[in-house]
Parts: C-alpha cells; sequence; structure tokens
C-alpha cells in the first residue's frame, strides 16, 4: 500500500492540510476525511500544501473538486501550494490553475485568506 498522511495546522483562521507521499485511490480516504473535519469544525478557508507531495492520481484531484462546492458555499476557499513541477503538471494539464489559486509558497495562501478577513472587519 502506498504511503501518504495528512497534518492539519492552523494559522490563525486558515487551515492548512501538508499532504505527503503518494495520494491515490487507496490512500484518497484519508484526505477526504481531512476534509470533511475541517467542514464539521466549520473552517472554511483551506491550504493544501503540496511541498512533501511526490505523486497524484486522478482520485487525489477528485477529492479536492469533492469539497470545493461545499466550502465556496460558506465562502470559504481552497487554495494550493507548494506544488513540484511534476505536481503541477498534473493539474495544469487538468485546467485546475483556472479553478484554484496556485501559490509557489504557503505564506502567500494564508495571506491572501487573512486580507480578505481584515477586509471584512
Amino acid at each position: 500500500m502506498s504511503e501518504f498522511s495528512v497534518g492539519i495546522r492552523q494559522r490563525d483562521t486558515v487551515s492548512v492540510l501538508d499532504l505527503r507521499g503518494y495520494l491515490d485511490a487507496h490512500t484518497a480516504p484519508e484526505l477526504e476525511k481531512a476534509f470533511q473535519k475541517e467542514l464539521d469544525e466549520q473552517r472554511y478557508n483551506i491550504v493544501v500544501n503540496f511541498s512533501d507531495l511526490s505523486y497524484i492520481s486522478s482520485a487525489g484531484l477528485g477529492v479536492l473538486m469533492q469539497f470545493i462546492e461545499d466550502v465556496r458555499r460558506n465562502d470559504g476557499d481552497i487554495k494550493l501550494t507548494n506544488m513540484s513541477h511534476r505536481v503541477y503538471n498534473v493539474f495544469d494539464l487538468l485546467g485546475f490553475p483556472m479553478l484554484y489559486e496556485i501559490f509557489p509558497e504557503e505564506e502567500e495562501a494564508v495571506k491572501k485568506f487573512l486580507n480578505k478577513t481584515e477586509k471584512l472587519s
């Protein structure tokens, strides 16, 4: 079985999901649980950090698509960061840059959420 893990950190009002290993059909349910946990706890500002992800299959991409509508319906978003060239190519090939904001570094994505929150105050 492929090695995969999801770590969840809180940065102010932003949840950061740190992906590690191989995200495929066998490991995608673990990512689904992490997203569902955030939604159950009403945390809708989510950054997915791909810095330690070495592979993603269509099943992994499907998990992102599965949750985006619920997140955006609750005035949140899913922002993607720190992708390797190899992982980014998969996203790019399938048109994901048109659907998701992709940032080179986590800090940029977190700031985008925090700036939005400050403007609403």
